[in-house]
């Protein structure tokens, strides 16, 4: 039986535990690389396949770019390299030589130009831009990859910050400043709709602080999460980028009145960090707690006859049941693994299936299954003509999984006013705290390096005179979402 670390005891030691024992992940050989395994790759596979297709649906195309660029592409956006420029792992040479049985790097291979690994790749594609366009005719182009970037984290954890992660980046490139901007809300929309309708995690959506934003962007909008332990993840940002690429790339187009123009771009993207966003939210001292639209297997099947008693007539039941799932679009799985029982029942509590039945020799002879929710612990005997109402069960567990992370969402969030009253309460818990903020860098420092609260998002702009900046009481510019987070 797996031993997972209570979320009390310790939330970071629960969260590795959950990711190993569930069999979602483990540690690569090089330090902060992660190896995927099969389980926690089929939920990535799904949430991509679900994202994937709102992507095509809203007019844009996949394509793939090399991960390998060029050091000067970087260097001609100022702000994009220096936002970069500590994480980048760099390629020198391009071969090895053995010496008496030993690898050592050639020195005659060293590259004339070194080669970053890709970080990001907005320079890449702009660069290929200037190639795609002259006309407005060619815009917009709307361009989205599914790859894996290297960030070179000096602390990582698993799913969360891994040195390299898999995720999708989309580039656009339009004629309009109004254009770039409706597409970055867009899909901002989009990632909300990711994330309340599919992974059940409730979300705040809001532009970052100038201390905040993506390197190179003019604006970049978040989506904000809460975790079980009441820190903030940014799980998904979409970024208003401006001329800054355009310009840096010398992409030009030729308007319809014939008057040379500057290309307006966005670029936005979700890492397999979903994935942690997912544990956290929903998971429990238990393991996972996966929502249905998203799992592996919506219902896992396990059979109990342990002295093959009426063997061909006992297995055909169970396929009849699988066979009844299937038949009403659910993704099921039978574990006729030779685990004992309260194995089986022990490892699917873990990773989290939505449902379960059990057949034994009981429910043979009955001619009914027992069915087990995980979200509730409940159980109850079905008779199979009841089989078919599963589809509504599990949309039942999807709803009130999100229903349970959107009350713990308000219960621990709380509006301000006072900035001794706000050090206090994040002396003693992690929360939201909704403020007022005069907009000002000095202040958002200060405030970081006193409490390790962040801005998370501006949810919006103020107006009003008579409000004032909970830290410094001048006149506030923005009503923000402070917290601690990952």
């Amino acid at each position: 039986m797996a031993k997972i670390t209570k979320q009390s005891d310790n939330f970071a030691k629960w969260y590795t535990d959950v990711i190993l024992e569930a069999d979602l992940a483990e540690h690569g050989p090089v330090k902060g690389t992660m190896v995927i395994k099969p389980y926690g790759y089929s939920l990535w596979e799904n949430i991509k396949n679900i994202l994937n297709n709102m992507i095509k649906d809203s007019g844009h195309e996949n394509a793939y770019f090399p991960m390998f660029i060029p050091k000067s592409f970087l260097e001609k956006e100022a702000k994009h390299v220096e936002g970069f420029a500590k994480e980048c792992a760099v390629v020198t040479h391009s071969k090895l030589i053995s010496e008496d049985g030993v690898l050592k790097v050639d020195p005659s291979s060293k590259l004339e130009e070194e080669i970053i690994v890709r970080p990001t790749s907005e320079t890449i594609i702009w660069h290929m831009f200037k190639k795609w366009v002259t006309s407005y005719r060619d815009l917009p182009i709307k361009i989205n990859q599914w790859a894996n970037v290297v960030r070179w984290e000096m602390r990582t954890r698993l799913f969360l910050r891994t040195s390299e992660f898999l995720w999708q980046e989309g580039h656009t490139a339009h004629a309009t400043k109004e254009e770039a901007i409706t597409e970055t809300l867009m899909i901002v929309d989009m990632y909300k709709s990711l994330f309340e309708d599919y992974l059940a995690i409730p979300t705040i959506i809001g532009r970052k602080s100038n201390m905040e934003r993506f390197a190179g962007a003019d604006e970049t909008y978040s989506i904000e999460t809460m975790m079980r332990d009441k820190k903030a993840l940014q799980a998904g940002t979409s970024h208003y980028l401006g001329t800054n690429f355009g310009t840096a790339f010398d992409v030009k187009f030729q308007s319809k009145e014939n008057k040379e123009q500057p290309v307006f771009a966005t670029s936005w993207g979700v890492s397999t960090r979903m994935i942690g966003a997912l544990i956290m939210v929903h998971g429990d001292d238990k393991g996972l707690k996966i929502p249905p639209r998203i799992a592996p297997h919506q219902v896992v099947i396990i059979p109990i006859n342990s002295k093959n008693e009426e063997k061909e007539k006992f297995d055909n039941f169970v396929d009849m049941v699988h066979s009844k799932l299937k038949d009403n679009g659910m993704r099921c799985f039978i574990d006729d693994s030779n685990n004992g029982p309260g194995v089986k029942f022990n490892n699917w509590e873990l990773r989290g299936a939505p449902l379960r039945i059990d057949i034994g020799l009981k429910e043979f002879e009955s001619g009914n299954v027992t069915l087990c929710r995980r979200d509730t612990g409940e159980k109850e005997e079905m008779s199979l003509d009841k089989l078919s109402t599963l589809p509504s069960i599990l949309e039942d567990i999807q709803k009130g999984m999100y229903d349970s992370a959107s009350s713990f969402v308000k219960e621990n969030t709380f509006e301000l006013h006072d900035y001794s009253e706000f050090k206090k309460l994040l002396s003693k818990e992690n929360c939201f705290i909704k403020a007022y903020w005069d907009g000002s860098d000095d202040s958002e420092l200060k405030i970081k390096e006193e409490t390790k609260a962040t801005i998370r998002c501006i949810l919006e702009d103020i107006k009003d005179p008579k409000l004032k900046c909970m830290f410094s009481g001048k006149p506030a510019k923005h009503l923000v979402v402070f917290a601690k987070a990952y």
